[in-house]
């Protein structure tokens, strides 16, 4: 922490708890003292935002490969605006998605070009990586099952068929398989017990990271 921030992504299907994972994070961080940084792909910018309106609520006019590209657009002007000044600000940053959400989704979800998308990740993120990936492993039914049960309304990924599901919960599993920044945890475990055993992970990688 003495040389730069600390990049914490989030990943997993819809439902998997990402959001209220990120927040009790902070939550815990604060308490310990680190100065830390909750946002979101995509949406973690005025722009990013009014980019998320357009897909959600115009989803019919959009095509594939630009809803990867709105995302990325997204993705740009969020490292440029908040990921990088906070971590030269020495922040921890923890956001909800990252690069490797467009891989699952748009990659193997999608079936768009799997190394095009990681080489304009690439870019867009200006060749930062994660320095820790939390990985919520849940089975797709039940993340269903779960959005189902929140309510409200549904953003156009929820709405998508099983088989879309089912490819990025594969494309996550294919993708992080001996990744050495990403950490599985069990998603099926309580909201509680989930953001235990990811603060614990957070703290033993940082200090194993200082200098």
């Amino acid at each position: 922490m003495e040389k730069k921030g600390f990049l914490i992504s989030i990943e997993g299907v819809d439902g998997s708890g990402k959001s209220t994972l990120s927040h009790k994070i902070k939550n815990f961080l604060v308490e310990k003292d680190f100065d830390v940084v909750v946002t979101q792909e995509f949406g973690g910018t005025p722009l990013g935002q009014r980019l998320r309106q357009i897909l959600h609520e115009e989803k019919e006019l959009v095509c594939d490969l630009s809803e990867y590209f709105l995302i990325a657009a997204d993705r740009a002007q969020h490292f440029e605006q908040v990921v990088i000044p906070a971590l030269n600000d020495k922040k921890i940053v923890v956001s909800d998605r990252m690069g490797d959400s467009s891989i699952a989704y748009q990659g193997y979800g999608r079936g768009l070009d799997i190394d095009m998308i990681k080489q304009v990740n690439k870019w867009a993120m200006q060749g930062i990586e994660p320095d820790l990936v939390l990985y919520i492993k849940l089975d797709f039914h039940v993340a269903l099952e779960r959005i189902m049960l929140r309510g409200g309304k549904l953003t156009s990924f929820e709405t998508e068929k099983e088989l879309f599901w089912k490819r990025v919960s594969d494309g996550y599993n294919k993708l992080f398989k001996d990744r050495k920044n990403v950490v599985e945890i069990d998603g099926t475990k309580s909201i509680d017990e989930l953001a235990k055993a990811a603060c614990q992970i957070i703290i033993d990688k940082i200090i194993l990271d200082k200098p």
